[in-house]
């Protein structure tokens, strides 16, 4: 997301209502909100609108008291991250839970930090409630702020608040239809958050070898050489078969919808496991959806290898699926930060292919004499003559082959034309669109 706004951070212990609260502020449901404790484990960011005005709104995970786990820890460490990096904390408390220990600590450390603080106490369904927060002043963290984010009970004077508090905001410097946004999709534990922290140099997304870790998408935005770059880090990717509750259920839509966001999408393939038929599912998923794809085999420092390696799993992945020999295969080791900002480059460069407009002239000095040495086999009786071609759209790349017969056409020679566009300007990592039209 655009961080050149202000940041707001709520934080809380599980099940206060943070993203519920989250939800509310956006009017749409992005956080996934559950009964269950630790449901909102990473770092949620969105834009939210106010009175003309827009911040960042971080959701956070919440930390369990006494418990202490691999997950719980880092899930700490992520609220300190969210708490640093805010201009403004919203720091929620539950009216009908009793104050902990963890809490008087979080806020222990806004206090030191000096950072600007809203203390909200939610669930203050009604007036009665509201006679209940006197004990949160022993916080140190100013006057309560009683809402209930359920019902919508005072969050818009909540809104008006935080609009008060905040720094104003920087205008935007860039175009967000041009931004190279790159999604990391793939199935669970392949090393996607790795890759992204790599990326990013510090923990975005909490990284653990325990499947399944990140449940919703995070989008971080960040400068490579100047250039701003869109990540959006995804939950995995199940079969429908292995996806047992809504947590789950939601996490695989999110993922779907990260797709459909991004215009260049990083497959990440568990190297030790090879390339299977879910990552083909996966790659077929991305292309249909008319995105960039780049296939990045991880934990490539796992696994024994020769001289002719590479080649081998390159050749096994084409001969799953013959289309993709025209897409990226790199490979990576996030553990060792081994050509992991090649991906970056690669991307780019799929990025670049994907806005690119060729100009008619162009198209048809290289395509017509292609054509003429080659040109479609009659069909029914019908001899096909094509006149010119055009590129129609970009981002993806579309192109329109204008002909007397178009609905003769046969599928072999539109395959042939496709690979005719790839070979002489370059299309790599990107569909390519081919329509028939009558002239």
């Amino acid at each position: 997301m655009p961080l050149n706004k202000p940041v707001v951070a709520i934080i809380g212990k599980p099940n206060t209502g943070k993203s519920t609260l989250f939800n509310r502020f956006l009017q749409k449901q992005k956080s996934i909100v559950h009964d269950e404790e630790g449901v909102t484990r990473d770092r949620i960011y969105d834009t939210v609108s106010w009175a003309g005005s827009q911040f960042i709104l971080i959701d956070t995970g919440g930390f369990i008291p006494d418990k202490d786990d691999e997950i719980n820890n880092a899930v700490k460490t992520h609220i300190f991250y969210a708490i640093d990096e805010a201009d403004l904390v919203i720091f929620l408390v539950d009216v009908t839970q009793e104050l902990t220990s963890t809490e008087r600590e979080f806020a222990d450390y806004i206090r030191k930090l000096n950072k600007e603080a809203i203390l909200v106490v939610n669930k203050s369904d009604n007036e009665l409630r509201e006679h209940e927060i006197f004990n949160y002043y022993n916080l140190g963290l100013g006057e309560p702020f009683p809402i209930s984010a359920l019902n919508g009970r005072r969050t818009g004077d909540l809104l008006d608040l935080i609009m008060e508090k905040l720094p104003r905001e920087i205008p935007e410097t860039f175009d967000e239809e041009e931004l190279l946004k790159l999604a990391f999709v793939g199935r669970p534990n392949a090393g996607k958050s790795s890759l992204t922290n790599c990326l990013l140099g510090k923990e975005q997304a909490i990284v653990t070898d325990i499947p399944g870790t990140t449940r919703d998408s995070i989008d971080t935005k960040i400068k490579y050489y100047g250039e701003d770059i869109v990540l959006i880090d995804t939950a995995g990717l199940r079969k429908k078969a292995k996806v047992k509750d809504n947590v789950e259920f939601f996490s695989t839509v999110r993922s779907n919808r990260a797709i459909s966001r991004a215009n260049v999408c990083v497959l990440v393939i568990d190297s030790t496991l090879g390339f299977q038929n879910q990552d083909v599912t996966i790659c077929n998923a991305i292309l249909k959806e008319r995105k960039g794809l780049i296939i990045v085999m991880n934990k490539w420092d796992l696994v024994e290898k020769d001289t002719n390696t590479m080649k081998e799993y390159t050749e096994e992945i084409i001969l799953k699926d013959r289309q993709l020999q025209y897409y990226p295969i790199l490979f990576t080791s996030a553990k060792n930060n081994r050509r992991v900002f090649d991906i970056i480059s690669k991307a780019k460069e799929v990025h670049e292919t994907f806005m690119a407009k060729i100009s008619t002239k162009e198209l048809n000095d290289v395509m017509l004499p292609i054509i003429q040495k080659t040109p479609p086999p009659a069909n029914y009786g019908k001899y096909i003559q094509i006149k010119y071609v055009a590129q129609i759209r970009n981002n993806p790349p579309l192109f329109a082959f204008y002909c007397n017969h178009p609905k003769f056409l046969l599928e072999d020679y539109k395959r042939f034309l496709e690979n005719q566009l790839r070979k002489h300007f370059q299309f790599i990592g990107v569909p390519i669109g081919i329509s028939f039209r009558n002239k």
